[in-house]
């Protein structure tokens, strides 16, 4: 195993403490914590947005603490859940007064963490609600999840909440664009090979020098088919039709992402892109925003995942808002 690190068992905090380095105009780390929040924290009036999990996925979630997105983020251990006095340190941290809204992915231990945060919050005075973002449909249930799992669609989630949120809106307001905004995102992904774990030292599947996986998840979840490699066009095909078949996009406008996983040059993520755009004009759908690049990231496997979202005029405005994430500029 080679890895730029200094002790496996403290890659979240060093990271933690070097994302709080690299951008100290606008994040700091709350302190003896895995927590990253806004320098501003908490601003007065204003519902906090609070979403996180198990590191390893940089960007996300830290990336995307800013305004105009999330207050905070909160980092667990590699792949693991952060535990709920972690979230509910953010929680408390981010309450201006008008209540905090959690984005979480749907992954059982990020759900069960996050409501039990969500409860001792309350228990303490501070309105909360949540979204449970559940994208990916190449899995409708596993070893980590009941119903589909959450993967990079979360991203755009977090900038939806994060803009209704810097408009001045109510958590009720937050509420219902959230609910929207994750009825229309749908995801999928593909790996070329695993991802190695800090703390194991070895690849967490195996997949032979000929071969992908379609459906994988962002922790080396199985997916649900491995077979021989494909072109890129091959790929964006099968990773299109699959989010094309599970929601009606025709005659939409959508914001397109095409993701990487880690460990894919941006030439080949373009290379995806334009047969994913071709495949969209083809059937009448037309691209508002592309977004191109590593937003949520699974260690450094390589592959990637194609996402997209059916805007209305909200949903279009809510993208173009401003925000100061530095992983978002």
């Amino acid at each position: 195993m080679k890895k730029i690190i200094n002790n496996a068992n403290e890659v979240v905090q060093e990271m933690v403490e070097g994302i709080a380095a690299a951008y100290p105009d606008a994040v700091k780390q709350l302190p003896e914590t895995s927590v990253i929040v806004r320098n501003d924290v908490p601003v007065k009036g204003k519902v906090g947005i609070v979403s996180g999990g198990g590191s390893g996925h940089e960007p996300a979630h830290a990336g995307y603490v800013g305004k105009g997105m999330l207050d905070a983020a909160v980092s667990g251990e590699v792949f693991t859940s952060p535990t709920p006095d972690q979230v509910l340190e953010a929680i408390k941290a981010v309450d201006g007064g008008n209540g905090v809204f959690l984005v979480i992915k749907n992954y059982t231990g990020d759900v069960i963490n996050f409501e039990m945060a969500a409860e001792l919050a309350e228990a303490e005075g501070i309105d909360v609600e949540q979204v449970v973002v559940n994208d990916d449909v190449a899995v409708e249930d596993s070893s980590f999840t009941t119903g589909r799992r959450g993967i990079v669609g979360t991203v755009l989630i977090h900038k939806i909440v994060g803009s209704m949120a810097e408009k001045g809106a109510t958590l009720k307001e937050i509420k219902a664009v959230a609910d929207k905004a994750v009825a229309n995102v749908r995801s999928i992904g593909m790996a070329l090979t695993s991802c190695i774990v800090p703390e194991a030292g070895k690849p967490s599947f195996e997949l032979g020098e000929n071969e992908m996986e379609i459906g994988i998840g962002i922790h080396g979840e199985p997916g649900i088919e491995r077979e021989s490699l494909k072109s890129s066009n091959e790929i964006a095909e099968r990773l299109a039709e699959k989010v094309l078949r599970d929601l009606d996009y025709s005659g939409s406008e959508v914001a397109v992402m095409i993701n990487g996983l880690g460990a894919t040059p941006e030439m080949e993520l373009f290379i995806v892109n334009k047969k994913v755009q071709q495949i969209l004009k083809d059937k009448d759908i037309h691209v508002y925003r592309t977004y191109i690049g590593e937003f949520m990231t699974s260690l450094e496997m390589a592959g990637c995942s194609v996402t997209l979202m059916k805007l209305d005029d909200e949903l279009k405005a809510l993208l173009d808002a401003d925000t100061a994430a530095p992983a978002f500029r």
